[in-house]
């Protein structure tokens, strides 16, 4: 026999799913937005774009909640006499102290899914606490976010680089303590970026890091600092969080990877009506010629490449 909630019981709080955007500058983090804005009202979503970076100008999307009506980052710096990394790390603060501004603007929005676009300073989700504090007072609002972290491709071509890039999307993982996606973005421009050391999957399921180690000990500078990448390799792979998913946000086929791997992070579930708009979406691409598969690709010319000049030198022998 079921019982009957009590009368005066209250109804349970609506849940409100979202993105929160972060990466280091330069990662495409706000075309991003754009696009995957675009991607999700296609679907029938209903999206709220809310611009966290006081020191965006020019928006190239609809921002329905804007932190520059309660502060900019050129007011700080001229009226403090703060650069532009301290004036960051002001802004964030006074918005983690006026929170209330915020949660105003966001009760002005119902039944839609929220993309964050925030600041392009790492030390925000490595070291300090203010966006970390913001985060976790939209959680305390029933607010199911997914970190979405936007890493630039080309430093895959880079050992010494993507070490260091894994080291912070593992601090940021820690520190910002929310489901979290890593995102290799600009993978449509990664051809021009160089040749690959290995095959793609080797950096996107991060697999054993000796191998990269094993291309540094070659690089005369370093050779020295070898017993160090050794250590923060061990850190990475002990820790075995940090793996990424390739997106070209200009392909379909890549934006629905991602947005499948964020909504499986943060709880949400594909509608009906999404389904059947992804698929008639997707059916109409059957046949198209995929920039992302393209990419994808782009190792195996790499290897075939590669191959061609091994044989050439041993006929030169």
């Amino acid at each position: 026999m079921n019982t009957p909630p009590p009368r005066n019981a209250r109804p349970a709080p609506s849940l409100h799913f979202g993105q929160v955007v972060i990466g280091p500058p330069g990662s495409g983090k706000t075309t991003y937005c754009r696009g995957m804005q675009e991607f999700l009202t296609s679907l029938g979503r209903k999206v709220v774009v809310v611009n966290l970076d006081p020191a965006n100008e020019g928006l190239p999307y609809q921002c329905d909640v804007d932190i520059s009506e309660l502060v900019t980052l050129d007011d700080v710096m001229e009226g403090l006499k703060l650069g532009p990394n301290g004036g960051l790390i002001y802004c964030m603060e006074y918005l983690e102290t006026n929170i209330d501004w915020l949660e105003a603007r966001l009760k002005q929005h119902h039944d839609s899914y929220f993309l964050f676009d925030c600041p392009g300073q790492v030390e925000l989700y490595t070291h300090h606490s203010a966006l970390k504090n913001v985060f976790s007072q939209l959680s305390k609002w029933n607010f199911r976010l997914t970190s979405v972290h936007l890493v630039d491709s080309h430093y895959c071509t880079d050992p010494a680089k993507f070490i260091s890039v894994l080291c912070t999307s593992l601090s940021t993982m820690l520190h910002v303590e929310l489901p979290h996606v890593n995102i290799l973005s600009k993978m449509d421009l990664i051809e021009q970026y160089g040749q690959l050391a290995f095959n793609l999957d080797f950096y996107t399921e991060v697999m054993d890091l000796s191998y990269l180690l094993d291309h540094l000990a070659a690089d005369p500078f370093f050779k020295k600092f070898l017993h160090l990448n050794e250590k923060l390799a061990e850190v990475i792979q002990d820790y075995s969080l940090v793996s990424f998913v390739p997106l070209n946000v200009q392909d379909r086929e890549s934006m629905v990877q991602v947005l499948r791997t964020v909504d499986k992070a943060n709880g949400y579930c594909f509608g009906d009506l999404e389904e059947r708009n992804l698929q008639a979406m997707m059916s109409a691409a059957v046949g198209a010629d995929f920039q992302f598969d393209a990419a994808l690709g782009v190792q195996e010319r790499y290897v075939e490449s590669s191959e061609k000049t091994v044989a050439e030198e041993v006929m030169d022998l």
